[in-house]
């Protein structure tokens, strides 16, 4: 692996939730039923989970639109979910949120291995996140300590416009010193909308299925599912990533020098992102 080669990759950008902490990217689902249920309002864990991966009042404000939660909160108020009503809970949920984030900031097996080691074979890292600054601060603070210290890490609100848009990846870009060099570029993410800003912005995408949100089962439920319940949540949550652009699918980010020696024959066939 040398990165200073055309056809080789010479840097990545990381999602955090189900991509490099929190397996199953389950701290952000539990706080969003609570913040819900505190304005009487139920609902489920996959319908908290439908907009995963967008700015955090991004996400508020598609919840409030789901016909059945739309329905309830017109009962209850007397009038239709608006934008001051997604500010009013966002600013509720993001401390909830930063506990819940604090609680499950344990990096996914095999992380650290895999980061040092491309990390000395010469690859720059930089991260992008649709948490907010508010809730990433003690979790970018947790994860420093810990020897986890990317170029740069583009949080929600530090940007215009978050992902989808590219904005987050092109700051990545520059902080890691490849602006105008997506196509030697991963974007690693476990959501439709974090893959989108990586394919926007002319970068290679690897999907994570079995850590991340597509899946959402904790790390104990994976290793205690038998071989064929496995195999059948990987290929549904593999399909869920392949159509939302996924150039390569993996289970999680210790499967991430796998991804890039694929993506590398890719490039010298010629392929690009």
């Amino acid at each position: 692996m040398n990165p200073q080669q055309e056809n080789n990759i010479r840097g990545i950008v990381l999602d955090w939730a189900g991509t490099i902490v929190d397996f199953g990217s389950l701290a952000p689902m539990g706080a969003f039923v609570e913040l819900f249920a505190r304005h009487q309002i139920e609902i489920s864990i996959a319908e908290a989970r439908v907009p995963m991966g967008l700015p955090k009042i991004d996400h508020i404000s598609s919840l409030g639109s789901m016909p059945t939660i739309a329905a309830q909160w017109q009962a209850l108020k007397g009038r239709p979910f608006n934008d001051a009503d997604a500010q009013q809970l966002l600013s509720e949920f993001e401390p909830m949120s930063a506990k819940a984030a604090l609680d499950r900031s344990h990096f996914i097996p095999g992380f650290m291995a895999v980061y040092r080691d491309l990390q000395a074979h010469g690859l720059a890292f930089a991260t992008t996140t649709g948490y907010t600054r508010k809730i990433m601060t003690p979790l970018i603070e947790m994860a420093r300590a810990q020897g986890f210290t990317p170029a740069l890490v583009v949080c929600c609100d530090d940007v215009g416009r978050s992902r989808p848009d590219p904005m987050g990846m092109q700051a990545c870009l520059q902080a890691m010193d490849l602006h105008g060099k997506a196509r030697q570029v991963i974007k690693v993410d476990d959501t439709a909308p974090g893959l989108a800003e990586g394919l926007a912005a002319g970068a290679w995408t690897v999907g994570v299925a079995v850590s991340g949100n597509a899946l959402g089962w904790t790390h104990e439920s994976w290793l205690q599912a038998s071989a064929k319940e496995q195999a059948q949540a990987r290929t549904e949550a593999s399909a869920l990533l392949i159509a939302a652009g996924a150039h390569e699918v993996i289970d999680s980010v210790a499967d991430l020098p796998d991804a890039i020696a694929r993506i590398e024959q890719r490039m010298d066939l010629g392929e690009t992102p």
